[in-house]
């Protein structure tokens, strides 16, 4: 049997029950991701789905609810300054990381507690 794997899909993050506006105001206001439509059928499962390129990020509920705190996603950005001084001023709380040898990286939490990886290679 001969196969490859082509890419990720997509990466889920779990969050608490009802939180579906804060995702979209951390992710989509602040983040500027974009919101996908769910298919009908998973819209009654909660939750809210969002992309930018060709990557989507998938924020599921989970009851109960534990965030990721070590387990994260990592997103490659161009210009990591421009968005920690957008954080920064946004009251988002970031921890620098120079431990990666070639990247520039910090971490941050979603609004749920959940461990994201942001990093611009140089």
């Amino acid at each position: 049997m001969t196969f490859n794997f082509k890419r990720i899909d997509h990466i889920q993050l779990a969050a608490p029950k009802g939180s579906e506006e804060i995702a979209r105001n951390f992710f989509m206001d602040l983040l500027g991701f974009t919101e996908v439509e769910k298919p009908e059928e998973l819209k009654k499962r909660g939750g809210v789905w969002f992309a930018f390129g060709k990557c989507q990020i998938h924020i599921g509920i989970e009851e109960p609810f534990t965030p990721a705190k070590k387990a994260h996603p990592a997103f490659e950005v161009v210009n990591i300054e421009a968005l920690e001084e957008h954080l920064t001023k946004n009251g988002v709380s970031l921890v620098k990381d120079n431990n990666l040898p070639g990247a520039k990286r910090f971490y941050v939490s979603d609004p749920f507690g959940n461990r994201l990886e942001i990093l611009e290679w140089i």
